[in-house]
């Protein structure tokens, strides 16, 4: 194994043990919690392989489809979360066409190696704090115990004094005291440098070229030893980090494991009868795509990045299009196609009371803060699962989403009134205050649609 030893795609996330994480969070949807399940756990396999056939295994992408707020973003989200793996969410319709102005489709390959970028530099960072903060105490015992020529001397006496004042130091009783240090500045005066439209994509970084074209100088500032700590740690940190070794490890882990969560693929998928230009128009954006997904080398200011195995996870409503009016190459490199299922009052119920994250259990934090205790009986629950599928089939379908909008109309006033006209340690959300609260919206129709 490299340097890096992809400790983000560990062996004991059997698929087995995926689906039971996404289960804290995601309700219903077995069949994508199996696919995207078995899609990263083949990522650990595939490094597992011997080299000469590790190369030629390519990730199975897969699309998505549902309507909205049935999960189909958070099961990508949560799926990043457990790799550990460079993560970006971009949404398919935002892209142009080369030759039209607008994002190339390039760049979320380049967005993706900066989330790497700074994932490494973080675990970096944290592991040479504790060697960081020794160097920062060193700086800070010469600053205030600077070394004389008389006093090399008398190393004794010197080395006496220093761990008293070392003492002190870690004891906290000097952090008042205030102390002049030497930041490093760059002459740029930390101006923002604008290249010419399209360098950036090319990945040519003007900034940082600029930045090292130019001499650093010191500026002297005085801060508390407090301040001087964390500031001289962080500048020593930055020290003992190797900026090139966390540029090959974050490429690394971009062209092995990294995910890209194409979003709203539907969007360019024109219908095959109607010729328009816009329909041309997307056809081109899905050309664009089409090398990316099956492998090419992107440019970017760290280096060159291959996709060939980077997972590619796509998802749409295609209340329109179908996946068939994708192009029929792109159709090919996404071989895995799950449908989601629309949510029902039950799943309802499930969301707002199973996952970790549920909705009652935020407001109820929400309210905790201010020493109140915010109870959903059993029944009020079920009403709230049953007027949101019902807002759901009237007006529109969002899925999820419509219960952060009923929410939202229900505890408007009790988060308004709290604290200052509530009182009460104890709020109850029963279902004569759903019924009460929201089913004048829910009854007229055309209202419901700006409310609910």
């Amino acid at each position: 194994m490299k340097e890096d030893s992809f400790h983000y795609l560990q062996g004991t996330l059997t698929p087995k043990r995926i689906v039971e994480e996404l289960d804290k969070y995601i309700i219903g949807q077995d069949n994508a919690k199996r696919s995207v399940a078995i899609a990263l756990r083949n990522r650990w396999r595939r490094q597992n392989v011997s080299e000469g056939l590790r190369d030629e295994i390519m990730p199975n992408n897969i699309i998505l489809i549902g309507p909205t707020g049935v999960g189909k973003t958070e099961i990508a989200r949560r799926l990043s979360k457990l790799a550990g793996a460079p993560f970006i969410k971009v949404e398919a319709s935002k892209f142009t066409e080369v030759g039209y102005v607008g994002r190339d489709v390039e760049s979320m390959v380049r967005d993706l190696v900066e989330i790497a970028i700074n994932q490494v530099r973080a675990e970096k960072t944290a592991e040479v704090q504790e060697r960081a903060a020794e160097m920062a105490e060193e700086r800070i015992l010469d600053i205030i115990f600077p070394r004389t020529p008389q006093q090399q001397n008398d190393e004794e006496i010197q080395s006496q004094t220093r761990e008293k004042l070392r003492e002190q130091l870690r004891a906290g009783n000097l952090d008042e005291r205030m102390v002049e240090i030497d930041i490093t500045m760059s002459s740029s005066g930390g101006m923002q440098v604008f290249g010419p439209m399209g360098l950036e994509d090319m990945g040519v970084d003007i900034q940082n070229l600029l930045n090292n074209m130019m001499t650093k100088k010191k500026k002297k500032r005085k801060v508390s030893i407090a301040e001087a700590k964390e500031i001289l740690q962080q500048d020593e940190a930055e020290r003992l980090i190797d900026p090139d070794a966390v540029s090959r490890i974050a490429l690394e882990r971009v062209q092995n494991a990294g995910i890209i969560f194409l979003d709203e693929i539907d969007k360019i998928a024109g219908a095959k009868s109607s010729g328009a230009g816009i329909d041309v128009s997307r056809e081109g954006v899905q050309r664009d795509l089409l090398p990316i997904v099956e492998g090419s080398n992107v440019n970017t200011k760290y280096g060159v990045v291959r996709t060939d195995h980077i997972l590619f996870i796509a998802s749409g409503a295609f209340h329109v299009a179908k996946p068939s009016d994708l192009i029929p190459e792109l159709q090919g490199r996404f071989p895995i196609r799950v449908e989601l299922e629309s949510l029902t009052e039950d799943d309802f119920v499930k969301i707002l009371t199973i996952p970790r994250n549920a909705l009652l259990i935020q407001y109820a934090a929400l309210l905790e803060t201010e020493g109140v205790e915010l109870i959903f009986e059993e029944e009020a629950i079920h009403t709230i699962a049953r007027i949101a599928a019902e807002v759901n089939e009237q007006v529109e379908n969002i899925g999820a989403r419509r219960l952060h909008t009923i929410l939202t109309s229900l505890l408007d006033q009790i988060l308004y009134d709290v604290p200052d006209v509530i009182k009460e340690k104890v709020v109850r959300i029963t279902p004569e205050l759903v019924d009460e609260k929201l089913a004048s919206i829910v009854k007229d129709r055309d209202l419901s649609q700006y409310i609910l």
